[in-house]
C-alpha cells in the first residue's frame, strides 16, 4: 500500500484528489492550515495533519509526522485577480510565499527520503494560465510559472535518483473556491483607471463556456502522474486546459 501526501486539502482540488487516492486504497495524508477530519470519510486509511506551506517550523512537523511517502502532491495555494499598479507588494509577496516557495520549501524537506529511498513522485499543481496570459492575473501567473520553471530543473536533477517531478495543470474550475479566496486580497487592487477592464473580464468568467475544468479532472491528471510512469512531465486537467497545452 502506497502513501500520498497531499497539501491543501481543505477545499477544491486538494480535497477532491485526498478523496480520489482513499477510494483507490492508498494511505493518505492530508494537510491543511487548519485540520479538519470531518471533510474527508473515516478511513483507517487517511491521516489529517496541520501544515502551512509558508512556516518552515510547520512543514518539518508535518514531514516529520508523516514518515515514509511514495508521493508528494503540492497543490497549496492562494488566488490573486486584481491589476498590478493596485497590488501592494506585500500581497505579492504573500502570493509567492505561498504558491511559489511553499511548493519549494515543501519539495525540499521530502528530498533526503526521496533520494535515499531512490524511489518517490513529486506532483506540482500549478495553472493553466501560464499557458495563455489573461488580464487581472499577473502576480498569480507569475507564481505559478516559476513553479513551472522550478519543477523542469528539478526533474533533471532528481533522475539520478529515481525520482519523477511532473506538473498538472489546471484550467478554470468555478466550483472551486478559487474566487471567494482572492476576494480578501482585491480590496483595492483594482483602480478605477481598471474598472472597464475589470468589468469586461468578469463579464466573460460569468458566462459559461463549453469548455471547463472539474475538480476531478485533477484528482485523475494527479493519480494518471502518480501511478503511470510512462506519463509525460506535463499534464493538463480539465477540458479547457487540454485545449490550451495541444495549441501550446
Amino acid at each position: 500500500m502506497k502513501t500520498v501526501l497531499i497539501t491543501g486539502c481543505s477545499s477544491g482540488f486538494g480535497l477532491v484528489t485526498a478523496q480520489y487516492f482513499l477510494e483507490r486504497g492508498w494511505k493518505v495524508i492530508a494537510t491543511m492550515r487548519t485540520p479538519r477530519e470531518e471533510l474527508l470519510p473515516r478511513s483507517e486509511h487517511l491521516r489529517v495533519l496541520a501544515l502551512d506551506v509558508s512556516n518552515p517550523d510547520s512543514i518539518r512537523a508535518a514531514v516529520e509526522a508523516a514518515g515514509d511517502i511514495d508521493v508528494l502532491v503540492n497543490n497549496a495555494g492562494i488566488g490573486m485577480l486584481g491589476a498590478l499598479e493596485g497590488t501592494e507588494m506585500a500581497t505579492a509577496r504573500e502570493v509567492f510565499e505561498t504558491n511559489t516557495l511553499g511548493t519549494i520549501a515543501m519539495t525540499q524537506a521530502m528530498l533526503p527520503q526521496f533520494r535515499l529511498r531512490k524511489q518517490g513522485v513529486i506532483i506540482n499543481v500549478t495553472s493553466s494560465v501560464t499557458l495563455k496570459a489573461l488580464p487581472l492575473l499577473a502576480v498569480y501567473t507569475a507564481s505559478k510559472a516559476a513553479v513551472n520553471a522550478f519543477t523542469e530543473s528539478l526533474a533533471l536533477e532528481m533522475q539520478q535518483f529515481n525520482v519523477s517531478v511532473k506538473l498538472v495543470l489546471p484550467g478554470r474550475a468555478p466550483e472551486t473556491r478559487f474566487g471567494d479566496n482572492a476576494r480578501p486580497r482585491m480590496q483595492t487592487s483594482i483602480p478605477p483607471a481598471y474598472a472597464e477592464l475589470a468589468q469586461g473580464v468578469f463579464a466573460g468568467w460569468a458566462e459559461s463556456p463549453a469548455l471547463l475544468t472539474q475538480a476531478s479532472d485533477v484528482a485523475e491528471a494527479v493519480w494518471y502522474a502518480a501511478t503511470d510512469a510512462s506519463s509525460p512531465m506535463r499534464i493538463a486537467a480539465g477540458a479547457d486546459a487540454q485545449a490550451l497545452m495541444d495549441v501550446d
